[in-house]
């Protein structure tokens, strides 16, 4: 079945960048869309970005100009660049893919933004 396997998460400072990968294997022809979301201590998990396999895309208004999701279909990834990072982006990232049998769930990556 398919699988999806988060990395470049780490620690970094206010205003600085990370760039988050999420790396499909399997049965993966019918991923439709592909997505971000994240869950912060005390918060619940809440989307971040999504794509489309026709490269639409859609944001959190708290990511807006910040974030940007893109993927490459060759390689089978999808990613996140995150910019002028804040203390609030604070969470565990997951990316998501949807197949017509439902939604798949990466393991998630964490990003720490120091004060």
């Amino acid at each position: 079945q398919v699988q999806l396997v988060e990395s470049g998460g780490g620690l970094v400072q206010a205003g600085g960048s990370l760039r988050l990968s999420c790396a499909a294997s399997g049965s993966i022809f019918s991923i439709y869309s592909m997505g971000w979301y994240r869950q912060a201590p005390g918060k619940q998990r809440e989307s971040v970005a999504a794509i489309t396999s026709g490269d639409g895309t859609n944001y959190a208004d708290s990511v807006k100009g910040r974030f940007t999701i893109s993927r490459n279909n060759a390689k089978n990834t999808v990613y996140l660049q995150m910019n002028s990072l804040k203390p609030e982006d604070t969470a565990v990232y997951y990316c998501h893919g949807d197949l017509p049998y439902g939604r798949v769930w990466g393991q998630g990556t964490q990003v720490t933004v120091s004060s």
